[in-house]
This record gives C-alpha cells, sequence and structure tokens, in this order.
C-alpha cells in the first residue's frame, strides 16, 4: 500500500499454447495502472524457479524444493519522453540463469528474444476473476456473500505485466517446478518487497485477524513478503500457521459442516499454502481449467497428476480455492458468481490483452 508500483497482482506460469518446451511466467504489477505507465527503474523483477520433489505421502507440504535455482531478473530503463511525443520509451534487460540477458522495448508486443527467453513488459488488461467485495463481505459477515451472477471488481483495471517466456532447456532437467515471482530495490543491496505465488493467500488466508486468538492484533502479510517462499524461516513460523489454521477453519464452517478434519488443531491445508509457490509439470501441455491446484490436490492424495499444473491466465482459480477450502472439493462448487475475464488472455505472445485505454478510477482510500 506504501507504493503501489511494487505491488504484485498476480502471477501466472503454464506451458506455451503456441510454442511446446517452452514455459511461460507472468508477473502482474502496480494496481490501477494507467496505460501510459512505465515500470520502476528501482526495482529488480524476478522469477525464481526450483526443482520440486514428492515428499513423502504422510507429509503434509506435498513437495520438497530441491537447493538448486534458476533465476530470471528483470530490470528497466530510467523513462525517456521520446520525441517531445508523449509515448513512454524505456528498455528492459531479462537476464537468465546463465547470466546471458535479452533486451527489449516496453509495450512493444513482438517482445526482445535471445538465449531461449522471449521477454515483453507493458501495461495490460487485468485478467484476473473475482468479486473481491463479496468475499471480503463474506470474511466480514461470516456468511458466504457471493451472489450469481456477479461482477469482476472495478472490471477493465489495467496491469503492468511482465511475460518471459523461456526454452525449458534452461532448466537444467527439471519437470516439476516451483515458481515465484518477487519485487526487491534495485542496487548493491536487494530488499525483497513483495513476493508472490498462489493467489490470494495473503488478502483472503492470511489478512483477517479476528478468528486468530494467539495473534489477533498482528500485522502478518509484511512479515510474510520477507520470507523465503522455498525456505520458511522458524522465527514466525509459528504465527503463519496459528493464523492459517484459524482462517481455514473460518472458510471451512462457512457451509455449516466440517469437511477438513484437524488432528491437533493443524489444518491440513495449512502446509500446502505455506508452500507459496506454483507447481508446474513442463512436460504436460497448455490446459485452461482444471490445472490450477490438481498437482498439488493429487500429491495429497497419493495418486499421480494429470495436468501442467500451474496457473494459466483465464483459469477461474478463485472457485476453485473458495471451493477447498469450503467443503475440500467434496460439494457443489462455490462460485464468486464470475467465471471469466471480459477480456480473455489469448494462445499468443503476450498473452495478455492490450490495456484498457479509459480504466475505472481506483476508489478513494481513506
Amino acid at each position: 500500500m506504501a507504493d503501489p508500483i511494487a505491488d504484485i497482482t498476480d502471477v501466472y506460469a503454464f506451458p506455451s499454447p503456441e510454442r511446446p518446451g517452452h514455459l511461460v511466467l507472468v508477473m502482474n504489477t502496480l494496481p490501477f495502472a494507467k496505460p501510459g505507465d512505465a515500470l520502476s527503474d528501482g526495482l529488480v523483477y524476478r522469477f525464481r524457479l526450483r526443482p520440486l520433489t514428492r515428499a513423502v505421502a504422510d507429509d503434509a507440504a506435498p513437495f520438497a524444493a530441491g537447493a538448486e535455482e534458476f533465476v530470471f531478473d528483470c530490470v528497466f530503463s530510467a523513462r525517456e519522453a521520446g520525441n517531445g511525443r508523449q509515448r513512454v520509451e524505456q528498455e528492459g534487460t531479462c537476464t537468465t540463469p546463465a547470466a546471458e540477458t535479452v533486451s527489449f522495448r516496453v509495450g512493444d508486443e513482438r517482445g526482445g528474444s535471445g538465449h531461449g527467453v522471449r521477454a515483453f513488459a507493458g501495461a495490460r488488461w487485468d485478467p484476473f476473476i473475482m468479486d473481491a467485495p463479496a468475499a471480503l463481505k463474506t470474511i466480514a459477515t461470516g456468511k458466504l456473500a457471493f451472489t450469481d451472477p456477479s461482477a469482476i471488481y472495478l472490471d477493465g483495471k489495467n496491469v503492468l505485466s511482465l511475460v518471459v517466456e523461456l526454452d525449458t532447456a534452461l532448466l537444467g532437467g527439471a519437470t516439476l517446478v516451483g515458481v515465484v515471482a518477487e519485487t526487491l530495490t534495485r542496487g548493491t543491496f536487494n530488499v525483497r518487497i513483495e513476493r508472490v505465488g498462489r493467489p490470494e493467500v495473503k488478502n483472503m488466508l492470511l489478512a483477517p485477524k479476528q478468528f486468530d486468538g494467539v495473534n489477533r492484533d498482528l500485522e502478518i502479510r509484511d512479515l510474510y513478503n520477507m520470507e523465503d517462499a522455498f525456505h520458511l524461516g522458524a522465527a514466525y513460523s509459528g504465527a503463519y500457521r496459528a493464523r492459517l489454521n484459524a482462517n481455514l477453519a473460518f472458510w471451512d464452517g462457512l457451509d455449516g459442516k466440517t469437511d477438513w478434519h484437524t488432528g491437533n488443531g493443524s489444518h491440513p491445508l495449512t502446509e500446502l499454502v505455506l508452500a507459496d509457490y506454483l507447481v508446474v509439470d513442463t512436460t504436460k501441455p497448455y490446459r485452461e481449467q482444471g490445472s490450477f491446484l490438481e498437482i498439488e490436490l493429487a500429491s495429497r492424495r497419493g495418486k499421480a497428476h494429470e495436468t501442467c499444473g500451474g496457473r494459466a491466465l483465464n483459469d477461474d482459480v478463485m472457485d476453485t480455492l473458495f471451493t477447498q477450502w469450503i467443503n475440500a472439493g467434496e460439494g457443489p462448487v462455490i462460485r464468486d458468481g464470475v467465471d471469466r475475464s471480459t477480456r480473455p488472455g489469448s494462445q499468443t505472445f503476450p498473452y495478455l490483452s492490450p490495456p484498457n485505454p479509459d480504466p475505472p478510477e481506483p476508489p478513494e482510500h481513506h
């Protein structure tokens, strides 16, 4: 909230629908971006990928992340007004795990290519699908507040998108990978500002304080952002677990029954949530709907997964999450009343729809 330019709104990872053997990574930042907004020259926009191995069956976290890491860092030049016109001229540079660099011009839909990478950055239509006010009302009232049909909150808002499409050969033979996106300060000393793996972990599962009997007054999200997604520190892990156990139990009770049975007060999904990265199988084909969380849930059941996992731009992930949280996937689908973006993502690079030239104004902060 202090500096929205570093705010990651969403992260996506999916096999390229147009180029087999390639993985697409998307990081969206700056809620309510204007079409002419530039990316920050004071940030490092980072994707981190680690090979995953399936954890032992009785382990609540489905996967163990390997020590090897593949990092794709993107940085941007300061903006210049080009030739007296209003158009923003800005260059991006993406560095691969092999320390090779690819340059691209912000806003150029062709992106820049080289060394097994294609990269794009610029304002795009926000593809996120959710009725956010109804979700917040559900938390506030303790009653499901979704209506059908509904609408995406402030539909037509833009984000600043970064798209990195990489040849999976750059991943050193790893086929099952965890993906997390981060924004960090740029310079000799990098401080992580935000990290995102799965959607809405912070807003829906960590933000509500009223159900947490242990740390009711603690704003936990800034602490959580400072953690390494692949290696949670010990200092606050008890606080995160207390908050997640309480809030997951709240969601579970919304349909009037308990579907997730906690043995010792620990919610069965807590460790899965804390392993907060997208899980992608790069050997499986691109798929929309039904792939998000499928790998993790199959692993929990001791079954082989069937999809690429990850998260595609047009996946209605919130219905998947609400359904798991509320009835463990054993009951009807819990719908928030919106199933698709009004401008869905495409099957071709850079995948996100062009920005809304006249986006809605953000709400006033009081």
